[in-house]
């Protein structure tokens, strides 16, 4: 338990809050919890529970990185011999084992920077919006190329690369986790159950603000990345560039030169449903229906993906600050307390 610290970082968290902090009681040798200009009484309940507290300088603009970044600074500042640190999100609650899992598993790999395992979602059938996300956290395992926002990490290489870049609103874990591998390190993901996530998502325009802030990532990854031997996120990029606007733009500019024909190119949004659909049956562990439901989220995702990668062009070339892309709602967040 000595050696091992952990940050969370929460807004208005409300009772996910003391889920989250609870759940490490006993577990660690010191909590930190980061909070970002709540209003519910946040600060004053990490308090009670023991967790030592940094409230952000709201003058400047928080960010998850930039939150995890200053926890970090605290936990070493408190405890200096630190060997481990667990960062873990507000909305979600450690599983029992899983900090003596990882810390062995760091221990034993010392070219390992990072180590994550399977988080779920608590009620996968609240909704559909939090069905797809427990689809989405059920990554393959093994060694990989970035980790989320609950993983275990190493003290000394999370310092060596001078943690996450504070600026990035969004995709901060996968371009810290490139920046560890460039370095020699290892990220790899656990078989063992990690943490349960209540992401409260029940509208359409949640899902729609999510995926927004993943092709913001995806556009500013790939902006600071993108020319480097891996090609950061140009995939992902050109992807949604083309099913997002190429595609249906080309379809429907060339209807009446081809007195319509040019719309069949549309079709190839039901062929690139039924090849997500045919690759999680065979490969995932997962109900045909669900299939079904993740693979169409995932191209009606373009076009969300699409605006925040025009976002993020925009207020870059305009000099602009990136701004955070909330999707949790007021409402969302109220419901917890």
């Amino acid at each position: 338990m000595k050696q091992v610290g952990l940050v969370a970082i929460g807004r208005n968290e409300g009772q996910r809050l003391r889920q989250c902090l609870v759940s490490a009681l006993g577990k660690v040798a010191r909590i930190v919890y980061v909070d970002s200009g709540s209003t519910d009484g946040s600060v004053e309940l990490a308090r009670s529970i023991g967790a030592d507290i940094v409230e952000l300088d709201l003058s400047t603009p928080f960010t998850a990185a930039r939150a995890r970044n200053e926890g970090f600074a605290r936990l070493r500042e408190l405890t200096p011999n630190i060997e481990f640190v667990q960062f873990v999100d507000g909305d979600c609650e450690l599983v029992d084992g899983w900090i003596d899992r990882a810390k062995s598993e760091l221990a034993a790999k010392p070219d390992v920077a990072a180590v994550c395992g399977r988080r779920r979602e608590r009620y996968p059938k609240a909704s559909i919006y939090n069905q797809l996300c427990d689809i989405e956290w059920d990554t393959p395992i093994g060694e990989t190329k970035a980790c989320g926002g609950d993983s275990m990490m190493r003290a000394t290489a999370f310092e060596q690369v001078e943690g996450f870049n504070p600026a990035l609103i969004a995709g901060e874990e996968p371009e810290m986790c490139l920046r560890l591998r460039q370095k020699g390190w290892k990220i790899l993901r656990s078989d063992a159950e990690m943490t349960l996530h209540d992401a409260q998502m029940t509208t359409f325009a949640q899902w729609w603000k999510r995926a927004q802030r993943a092709g913001y990532a995806y556009a500013e990854g790939s902006w600071m990345h993108g020319s480097e031997p891996e090609r950061h996120w140009i995939k992902e990029t050109r992807s949604t560039w083309f099913w997002g606007l190429v595609l249906p733009a080309l379809a429907l500019a060339m209807a009446l030169p081809t007195e319509g024909w040019s719309l069949l190119l549309l079709s190839g949004y039901p062929l690139a449903t039924y090849r997500t659909y045919n690759y999680y049956v065979k490969h995932g562990d997962i109900a045909t229906k669900d299939a079904a439901i993740y693979a169409l989220s995932c191209v009606l995702a373009k076009f969300p993906q699409l605006q925040g990668q025009i976002q993020f062009h925009q207020r870059r070339l305009l000099g602009q600050q990136s701004k955070l892309i909330e999707y949790k709602t007021t409402n969302s967040i109220n419901s917890a307390n």
